[in-house]
Parts: C-alpha cells; sequence; structure tokens
C-alpha cells in the first residue's frame, strides 16, 4: 500500500513590524513626560475612575493602573473603564505586570517589573506599537539590558521612604543624569511628593510616578490640587502634555 504523509501546518509568521507602529511607539514614547500617578487598591470603581479624573485634571499626563490585590474580574473592569476615560482625555494610560490586560484593553502599553516576565514576551503580546516600560531599581545596568531589549522608558527608585514599599531598594540621584545616556525617558519612583519633586526633576528625571501625594485623600478636589502641587514643578513643556 502506498504510505500516506501527514502534513504539519506550517508554523505562523509573526506579523511583520511596520513604520507606523514604530512611529505610534515614538509618539507615545515622546509623552511620558511630567506627572505620572499610579492608582491606588481602590476596589470601588466609581471612586476610583473619579480620583482618576481628578488626577488627570490636575495636570497628571498619564496614568498606570495597578491594583495588586484585585481579583482578575475586578482587574479587567477597571483596566476597561479606565482605558475608556483616557480615550476619552488623551492621556497615556498604562497597565502594570499584565501585558495580556494591557492589550484585551487597549492601553497604551505596560509596565513590568523584575518578576513580571521578559521584556520580549511583554512585547508580544502588547504589539509593536504599545510601550514596554521596566522597573530597574537602583540598577543602571538593568536599565542598559532593558533597552538593548526594547523597553520604552525605565524606571528607578525608591529615592525616598515610600510607605507603599517601605523594603524598597534606595537609588542615588545621580543614576537619573547617567540613564538620560540611554536615550529613552527615565521615570522616578518612590516617596516623592511636592516638596521633593523638582530635586528629581534638575537630577534628570523625565516623569514622576507617585501614589500616595496625589491619591491618599478621599476628596476629587484634594487630588485635582495635590496633582497641581507636583505638576508645576516641571516645565510648562511637560505639563502641557496633559
Amino acid at each position: 500500500m502506498p504510505t500516506t504523509t501527514t502534513r504539519r501546518p506550517a508554523p505562523m509568521r509573526e506579523a511583520a513590524v511596520t513604520d507606523a507602529d514604530v512611529a505610534a511607539r515614538r509618539a507615545r514614547a515622546r509623552r511620558l513626560a511630567g506627572l505620572y500617578a499610579l492608582t491606588p487598591d481602590e476596589n470601588d470603581t466609581a471612586m476610583l475612575l473619579a480620583k482618576v479624573r481628578a488626577a488627570l485634571e490636575g495636570g497628571a499626563t498619564a496614568i498606570q493602573y495597578r491594583h495588586k490585590t484585585a481579583a482578575p474580574a475586578l482587574r479587567r473592569e477597571q483596566a476597561a473603564a479606565l482605558a475608556r476615560l483616557h480615550a476619552a482625555r488623551g492621556a497615556l494610560f498604562i497597565v502594570n505586570d499584565d501585558p495580556e490586560l494591557a492589550a484585551a484593553v487597549g492601553a497604551d502599553g505596560v509596565h513590568v517589573g523584575a518578576d513580571d516576565g521578559s521584556i520580549v514576551a511583554a512585547r508580544e503580546r502588547v504589539g509593536p506599537a504599545r510601550l514596554v516600560g521596566v522597573s530597574c531599581y537602583d540598577d543602571l545596568a538593568r536599565a542598559e539590558a532593558a533597552v538593548r531589549e526594547g523597553a520604552d522608558y525605565i524606571a528607578f527608585g525608591s529615592f525616598f521612604a515610600s510607605a507603599t514599599k517601605p523594603a524598597a531598594r534606595r537609588a542615588d540621584l545621580p543614576l537619573l543624569s547617567r540613564a538620560r545616556a540611554l536615550g529613552v525617558p527615565v521615570v522616578a519612583i518612590g516617596g516623592i511628593d511636592a516638596g521633593n519633586a523638582r530635586t528629581l526633576i534638575d537630577a534628570g528625571a523625565d516623569a514622576l510616578a507617585v501614589i500616595r501625594a496625589v491619591f491618599d485623600h478621599d476628596d476629587p478636589a484634594a487630588i485635582v490640587n495635590a496633582a497641581i502641587a507636583i505638576a508645576a514643578r516641571f516645565p510648562a513643556s511637560a505639563r502641557s502634555l496633559s
């Protein structure tokens, strides 16, 4: 009997990265300047939206959705609601830790840390037109490697004592100026408020990632004022992106 050969399907080819993809990603990266507000662990979605809306009104140019304790369904609900808000407001919207969720809700990108998988894997999930930001703590060598692997921005800290992460490694100010040579936006994080923001900006930070100094208020008007106080520390060119 003649033998039959079972043909295996050819492996799918990865979609080619277009010039438009690269241009879109670079345009997003250029917008990462100024107040970068990170959301609190807020289970009430309506309250979360009210707080984020207030931060945007106060001058935040980017928001990162960060809720470490939420169930997957709540994370999806909140991320989708924030994505709709940002589509209307025009600010950058980044999802923390979860490239799949970032892609699913159409966020501008994802932020990953040391325990969140590789930059390559994150890029595969969010696609070539969106941002991948990377936590680099106090480690310039990690930042250099991240940029080689395709990171669109790099974040360092904690620069000051942080109630959110009291055991976080501390970074020193000269790290910011050295990191600028890598050619991507540099973000500072950790214990930042209106009183110390200018120190980090003068040292080389393009954006300041802030949680408590912005969102540690129940009254949206207080959040607006807190965001204004930090955003005002930046040059007018960064504030105009909001």
